[in-house]
């Protein structure tokens, strides 16, 4: 992981925020992978915050799309945030104003 990558999170209602800062990298990738299968079970909502990300590697980019295809729930909806909004979410994600929304496949 990159040694400044860190993911501050929390719960409001039904939504789960977490909040990405720092590197992220494979590692990164998979921790943040890991957190969604533990936290994000019972949100119907999962945001991801993009703005206090610097550098998104590729290599952690195509760990985490390819993961996040296995989270394969029908009632979460993944929304992310930010300005690095865009190099994280999905390719074919539908963009609200800075906000992309992914729905995993089932």
């Amino acid at each position: 992981m990159a040694k400044n990558f860190k993911i501050a999170f929390h719960r409001n209602s039904d939504n789960l925020h977490f909040k990405l800062v720092g590197d992220f990298d494979g590692s990164s990738a998979q921790e943040l992978v890991n957190a969604l299968k533990k936290y994000g079970a019972h949100a119907s909502r999962v945001f991801i915050h993009t703005s206090c990300l610097r550098n998104i590697h590729p290599f952690g980019r195509n760990v985490f799309r390819s993961e996040l295809g296995g989270l394969n729930s029908k009632s979460v909806a993944f929304v992310f945030t930010g300005e690095n909004a865009s190099q994280l979410a999905p390719e074919k994600t539908r963009v609200f104003q800075n906000c992309h929304t992914y729905h995993p496949a089932p």
